[in-house]
């Protein structure tokens, strides 16, 4: 039964983890139509159109679509309009919605219904619709809305497209090229995704089902042995032992199987990609049922008669155990190769060029995956191979310094089996080894990439004027706000400063603050620049300056803050300046969550060509700087949960079959007079030496492995993890103790003198 409860666990762990990867390319193929009109998708009638064209007799289809926001949730805003009856239809909609009516997703809907009306229902115009079915929603949380226009509207508004189709390819079969530009991965980023998510755990719970199988190990050695006396044959009594094995873990299995689809609802919460995932995702495809309802018990019968090839009967029937060999130094040499395989490619940079795409200069994601997954399974399979080995020079080095008898005692035993101490503690070691690597490369690019913590950043509209024309993409001059607008937007409670950029005549450029670099200038009135102190400020006496086009800078750590930097002068009369093209319009709000959405829906009222005004922190999260860090933690949450509820359970496990192990030993040890308290001493030194001294490579393993892949790829240097990465270290070891002194008590009941005996 306990064999069975731990294969249980392991195999349910296991099982959830596959049906997450099938549910992460279901909710990645749901992005696929939103992607629509980008040019590079595949299929007829998926890239723009001629005005009036038709493809296999569908009428085109104007579309744009734009990224909105509410209080930190993006919202996904497709504009169509049908110029014929058979124009095509997005999935989840039953029509397409007419001029003055629109589609929401039922969460967007809800919020319509909840947030005060000028915070977001004003943005768009006319009624609901409808609801958008599940087929067009990547998360049940996802926020999207589809509006409907006369053809005229969306044709004169900024990046309209007429197209013949909706594109139907998933970003999964993008094969690198950029139809994920509404959402999603592409394939290369999914391998790499699922690869370091089955590598992460596919260790630990290969580890815990072995150990499992092990708990009564040493039980079933002297029922076989007393079973050869009685004229078994090997063949038989192996029989036995893999039928034994097999039973316990089919229905540990079966169990597992109930355990994953029982915690599904739980587990679809979970924002593993930033978005939670439909129950209904988290399927398991026949194959993947096959492997496990087939390869967990096959594995259990392996590991049960890998445990006893210790037993040896000789031909009158007399047992005994057979002494294993020493670890040797060649056990080192996997760790080697792998950090030696991390670190060829931080010395070259990169994949060799007959490796790389043509004209690739840099490492593509298929080139991470070839590269460094390899790397990672070496060390994480060094880790395994050589983890005896520096549990027996441990055991050496401590049976040298030993100055009482349960150090020595404990020296000994480790040194005579060193692969059963370093087992009991394997599952730890390699979760120490994932979460230094993950949290170590995580933290590092946040500290790279991180938003900073300027306040203009966050509470500081801009809305960007379309510019220079693009091929397919109409792009026709949007007129100048007038007097009454700028009133209006000027008197919306919670604004503070509005300020309009407007296109330097003579293209000129200015410098960053600190040394940012130069960028495309823009000209602004003095006294409104001083309404919008995030943006800097006017030298002494100037009616005019030139500041960045894009007002402030995008929120990363490679921005600096630009409130009170002092900009150039322009040499520019006010009369001249007021002609100009307004190429951008800032607005200051006091920074509260109502004032900034009541700002940006005056805006969007004001301006409803535009796209969706947003704050620098905001484009940084549309760019992907805080979605990828976000995106990148959760993959980390994840790998480091599950690991330590694997090793947590393999301690456990480990720590039930020692005690089972050494059952009779210490009974003959407590006959000779040895204390309870040197016996207890002696378990809990046999765990604590293996688990620190490999706990200590593993550790450093995993900060160079960071360190090789974070050089290579991106050129940065190691930053030291927070307080998380220290807390979850030290909370690992301490709760492993806390196991092993668990089961500390029980030593006294399970060594009285009946289990002495000759059975």
């Amino acid at each position: 039964m306990l064999i069975a409860a731990a294969v249980a666990a392991g195999s349910a762990l296991l099982l959830v983890t596959l049906a997450g990867l099938n549910a992460v390319n279901a909710q990645n193929a749901r992005y696929g139509w939103l992607a629509t009109g980008t040019g590079t998708g595949t299929g007829a009638g998926a890239g723009p159109a001629a005005d009036g064209a038709k493809a296999n007799g569908h009428d085109p289809l104007w579309w744009r679509l734009t990224a909105d926001f509410y209080r930190g949730q993006i919202i996904g805003r497709v504009d169509v309009a049908a110029t014929g009856p058979r124009s095509a239809v997005p999935p989840g909609l039953s029509a397409l919605p007419g001029p003055g009516q629109y589609y929401a997703s039922p969460a967007l809907a809800a919020l319509l219904r909840s947030a005060p009306p000028g915070q977001l229902r004003d943005r768009f115009p006319g009624h609901l619709a409808g609801l958008i079915g599940p087929a067009a929603l990547p998360s049940p949380d996802s926020l999207i809305i589809v509006t409907g226009y006369r053809p005229g509207q969306v044709a004169s508004q900024p990046g309209a497209r007429s197209v013949t189709a909706i594109l139907t390819t998933p970003p999964s079969s993008c094969n690198g090229q950029n139809c994920a530009a509404a959402g999603g991965l592409n394939a290369a980023a999914i391998d790499l995704v699922l690869a370091t998510i089955a590598l992460g755990l596919l260790f630990p719970v290969v580890m815990f089902i072995g150990t499992a199988t092990r708990l009564s190990a040493a039980r079933r050695e002297q029922r076989f042995a007393a079973m050869r006396l009685t004229g078994a044959t090997p063949r038989q009594v192996s029989v036995l032992a893999a039928t034994e094995s097999v039973a316990a873990a089919a229905a540990g299995t079966a169990v597992g199987f109930g355990l994953c689809y029982a915690v599904r609802p739980g587990v679809a919460a979970f924002p593993f990609t930033g978005a939670p995932f439909f129950t209904g995702d988290l399927t398991l495809s026949l194959p993947a049922i096959l492997a496990v309802a087939a390869g967990v018990p096959a594995a259990a019968a392996v590991a049960s008669l890998t445990a006893l090839r210790r037993v040896r009967i000789s031909p009158l029937g007399a047992s005994r155990r057979a002494r294993p060999p020493a670890p040797r130094a060649w056990r080192l040499i996997p760790l080697a190769a792998g950090l030696a395989e991390l670190a060829f490619f931080a010395v070259t940079g990169g994949l060799p060029s007959w490796r790389r795409g043509p004209g690739l200069t840099g490492m593509t994601t298929t080139g991470q995956l070839q590269a460094f997954l390899p790397g990672f399974a070496l060390v994480l399979a060094g880790l395994v191979i050589a983890g005896p080995w520096l549990t027996m020079t441990g055991a050496r080095l401590l049976a040298r310094r030993a100055r009482r008898p349960a150090a020595l005692i404990a020296a000994r035993r480790l040194a005579d089996n060193p692969r059963a101490g370093f087992r009991a503690v394997s599952g730890l070691i390699l979760t120490l080894f994932v979460t230094t690597v993950t949290l170590g490369v995580i933290t590092t690019i946040a500290a790279h990439r991180g938003a900073h913590a300027d306040a203009a950043a966050r509470s500081t509209l801009v809305a960007q004027l379309p510019g220079q024309q693009q091929p397919g993409v109409t792009s026709p001059p949007v007129p100048p706000p007038s007097a009454a607008q700028l009133a209006r937007l000027r008197g919306t409670a919670g604004v503070r400063g509005v300020m309009m950029v407007r296109t330097d005549p003579f293209g000129g450029h200015v410098q960053l603050p600190d040394g940012g670099g130069a960028i495309t200038a823009g000209l602004v009135s003095c006294a409104e620049l001083a309404t919008v102190p995030g943006a800097g400020r006017c030298p002494a006496g100037a009616a005019a300056a030139a500041i960045p086009a894009q007002v402030i800078g995008p929120a990363g750590a490679s921005s600096r803050s630009q409130a009170g930097h002092l900009w150039p002068a322009a040499a520019i009369p006010a009369g001249q300046l007021a002609r100009l093209r307004v190429q951008s319009v800032a607005v200051a709000t006091d920074g509260t969550g109502a004032a900034i959405e009541r700002a940006r829906t005056a805006l969007e009222r004001a301006y409803p060509a535009l796209a969706a005004p947003s704050t620098p922190a905001e484009e940084a999260q549309l760019a992907g700087f805080a979605r990828q860090t976000t995106e990148e933690q959760q993959l980390a949450d994840v790998i480091i949960i599950a690991s330590l509820v694997i090793a947590g359970c393999t301690m456990a496990t480990s720590v039930a079959a020692g005690l089972t192990e050494r059952q009779r030993p210490f009974s003959l040890l407590r006959l000779t007079g040895v204390p309870v308290a040197t016996l207890r001493a002696v378990v809990t030194l046999e765990s604590v030496v293996p688990l620190l001294l490999v706990a200590a490579v593993a550790t450093g393993a995993g900060f160079l492995a960071a360190q090789l892949y974070l050089t290579s790829q991106l050129g940065y240097t190691l930053t030291a993890p927070g307080a998380a990465y220290y807390l979850i270290v030290f909370g690992g070891i301490a709760a492993a103790l806390a196991v092993i002194g668990s089961a500390l008590p029980l030593l006294r009941k399970i060594t009285g003198p009946e289990a002495a005996r000759n059975e």
